[in-house]
């Protein structure tokens, strides 16, 4: 597909989102917090509202919606629509799947292609062997993660655009959108907000984040990003407005093996968790497109994840990697335009990551 062409269906991702309608006055608005777990983490919706009672009915109509899809692309549950889709592996005919899905399947596609397979949503076989090395500190055989591979590939799930179907041509595939799903689950629990009038808000699923207008009297939100130490609290921030950042790093979920640290990010292309200690941290107009490239940049490494972010518009990356235990950074061209001065101001949100 070229450029061209992808962008204009990433845009599609967040067609769904409704008309902004016009923001009450700053002066008038309060801030109001939320936590409800789903997904497997905690999400986060901050908002500002005209009173109490709005702002509780949209976050409650943001966590459904975040619910619902959990509900519908979560590998973990078997009758969610994502496991039925990969039940029916190896597929005997199309099978139509729904508008969200759709778009999300979409999106993996072509983050799958920017970054030359380095994201694969149907990594999932292999995925599944590193789950249970987590939980047993016993990595997988050579000879396993040969046979997951089999079934792993992009080129192996057809999509057809006219009927909205999925076809998964390989035996044993498992789709995963652990990678991607967060973020649109973020852009369309923001997209909720936005229905209900309330437009000056943040939905943060651990390290994926979509914003939308800046809070009163300022020109963005405020967001910690990883710290230049891969621990503890962040030293860099950035300034957003109607976009999304995404973070993806080992500090959160790894497993250390024979003296190795072997991360939850997995390279498709290998069928090997990264050993790589970093950070990387992805800004673009949406958080569906920041959830699937900080992955794949992630896997890329520095010269070949930076090479992506500079060809793809609105796209900015910062990369922190601790090879040898010695910290090093890297930043793509557009970085600078988003971040935001290291000074005393609270930020908004000191921002995990996934």
């Amino acid at each position: 597909m070229k450029l061209s062409a992808a962008i204009l269906v990433a845009c599609a991702v967040v067609g769904f989102a409704a008309e902004l309608s016009e923001a009450s006055s700053p002066t008038a608005l309060e801030r109001f917090e939320f936590t409800e777990a789903h997904m497997a983490v905690d999400f986060r919706v901050v908002l500002y509202a005209a009173d109490a009672a709005q702002a509780k009915e949209a976050a409650a109509s943001a966590f459904a919606r975040i619910k619902q899809l959990d509900e519908m692309m979560s590998d973990y549950k078997a009758e969610s629509e994502l496991s039925r889709l990969s039940d029916t592996a190896p597929s005997p005919q199309p099978v139509r799947v729904s508008d969200d899905l759709w778009r999300v399947l979409s999106q993996a596609k072509i983050v799958s292609e920017q970054t030359s397979g380095a994201f694969d949503c149907t990594v999932g076989p292999v995925v599944k062997l590193w789950r249970r090395a987590r939980r047993t500190g016993e990595l997988p055989s050579a000879e396993a993660i040969a046979a997951a591979r089999e079934a792993v590939g992009d080129r192996f799930l057809e999509l057809d655009p006219a009927k909205h179907t999925a076809r998964l041509l390989k035996p044993k595939m498992r789709l995963d959108l652990g990678g991607i799903a967060k973020g649109y689950a973020a852009d369309a629990a923001l997209a909720v907000l936005n229905k209900h009038g309330i437009t000056r808000a943040l939905v943060a699923g651990s390290g994926d984040i979509a914003v939308g207008d800046p809070p009163p009297g300022k020109k963005g939100w405020r967001i910690g990003i990883a710290p230049l130490e891969l621990s503890g609290p962040p030293s860099r921030y950035v300034l957003l407005a109607n976009a999304g950042v995404s973070t993806s790093g080992d500090s959160m979920q790894h497993v250390e093996i024979g003296g190795l640290r072997y991360s939850h990010v997995i390279d498709p292309r290998t069928g090997m968790a990264l050993t790589d200690h970093c950070s990387v941290t992805v800004v673009a107009p949406n958080a569906t497109t920041t959830d699937g490239l900080s992955t794949g940049i992630s896997v890329l490494g520095p010269e070949a994840g930076l090479a992506v972010a500079e060809k793809l518009p609105g796209v900015a990356a910062f990369i922190v990697r601790k090879p040898e235990g010695k910290t090093e950074t890297h930043e793509s061209s557009r970085w600078r335009q988003f971040e935001a001065s290291a000074d005393d101001e609270k930020p908004d949100l000191d921002k995990p990551s996934k």
